[in-house]
């Protein structure tokens, strides 16, 4: 690990070069992991990983120290004690850079307490150093989100196979009952198991609840965690007896535009395309104003992060961009639907990550 880490290390170091950047500055969020492989817990105590042309330094809470696991060729350990100042620490490591990117997840008070010490400094954002890094994956990342796209697979599979019991239980029970069958496929910690039944399908953010799922409905399954460090995501609903006839065919809708945003995930198309081929089909069968959000995130060591596939984003899509394709149509009051897949762009062509059937399985 030590040389992917080095390897690392020198590619954020000729970003910075190329943006102008004399210092790096990350705290806790996944910049960390991704640059030197710790994870720091987001304490009040200060933990900040200080990348400059020279040297890597980070500096941790002395109590963390232990949970680090030090790559000397790659960066520097300044273990600070509960009497020291670990603010003073980071500006003196950050000396005279003049301009400096910041860590998107690092708490606000550390950074004002900062501020007082780099006075006439110009601060950016670090996703314009990382997150041009992070964004594309290399081989062993695909193969990591693939085998994570494979285990909530098997999840799926058993939610359409009928081996995740629903009439009759809430969907707190249901959503439980998918983190744990997560865990025991392999995932290490379950980020989210949405489950909404009928009218609580149309919320696409909806908190499952203590709402009894009822034959007749819809119910909407949402669900994903971390395998390995890289993440998880997948829509599926399934049908508790035979669809209505209008949910029957806003599926078989839903379906062609899951289809065609997938097929415009093209290396050189932009990320705003694979959102306007997915809308289109939905607008132009009616349903547009009940589609209403983008169509697709960026998916890796974060759940949700770089690239956007959603209007305005006019970054072209480059092999290794691995993303979300999920339209959805919400009809509040009454019924909600949603299918995803992970998809990772390649030079031969959008290439999916998760398999299972995107019928509209009745149970």
């Amino acid at each position: 690990m030590t040389s992917l880490y080095a390897t690392r290390i020198g590619r954020a170091r000729r970003q910075m070069h190329a943006r102008g950047v004399d210092a790096l500055l990350v705290s806790v969020g996944f910049d960390l992991p991704y640059l030197i492989g710790y994870h720091a817990m987001p304490l009040e105590r200060l933990t900040a990983l200080v990348v400059t042309s020279e040297r890597a330094t980070l500096v941790v809470p002395r109590l963390e120290a232990a949970r680090v696991t030090h790559h000397p060729e790659v960066f520097d350990i300044v273990a600070w004690n509960e009497t020291d100042d670990p603010v003073a620490t980071t500006a003196t490591l950050i000396g005279s850079s003049r301009r400096i990117a910041v860590g998107d997840q690092m708490w606000s008070r550390f950074l004002v307490e900062l501020l007082p010490h780099l006075k006439e400094r110009e601060f950016v954002r670090s996703v314009d150093v990382v997150g041009a890094m992070r964004i594309n994956k290399d081989d062993a990342e695909i193969a990591s989100l693939s085998a994570a796209g494979a285990a909530a697979d098997r999840v799926a599979a058993q939610l359409q196979g009928g081996e995740i019991p629903l009439i009759g239980r809430t969907e707190a029970q249901v959503s439980a009952d998918i983190s744990a069958r997560l865990i025991a496929e392999g995932h290490d910690v379950v980020n989210f198991a949405i489950v909404a039944a009928g009218e609580n399908a149309a919320s696409p953010h909806h908190h499952a609840g203590d709402r009894v799922i009822k034959h007749g409905e819809i119910v909407l399954c949402d669900f994903g965690g971390t395998m390995a460090g890289y993440c998880s995501d997948i829509t599926r609903c399934v049908h508790l007896g035979e669809p209505p006839a209008d949910v029957a065919r806003a599926w078989m809708d839903l379906r062609r535009a899951q289809e065609a945003g997938v097929a415009a995930g093209i290396v050189g198309a932009t990320c705003e395309s694979v959102d306007a081929a997915a809308r289109e089909v939905l607008v132009e069968a009616g349903w547009g104003g009940y589609f209403i959000h983008r169509t697709g995130h960026g998916i890796g060591m974060e759940a949700h992060e770089e690239p956007y596939m959603v209007s305005g984003n006019a970054l072209p899509i480059a092999a290794g961009h691995a993303f979300s394709v999920e339209p959805g149509i919400y009809v509040e009051g009454k019924w909600g639907m949603r299918l995803e897949d992970i998809v990772v762009a390649t030079e031969a062509g959008p290439r999916r990550l998760n398999h299972t059937p995107r019928d509209l399985v009745v149970l």
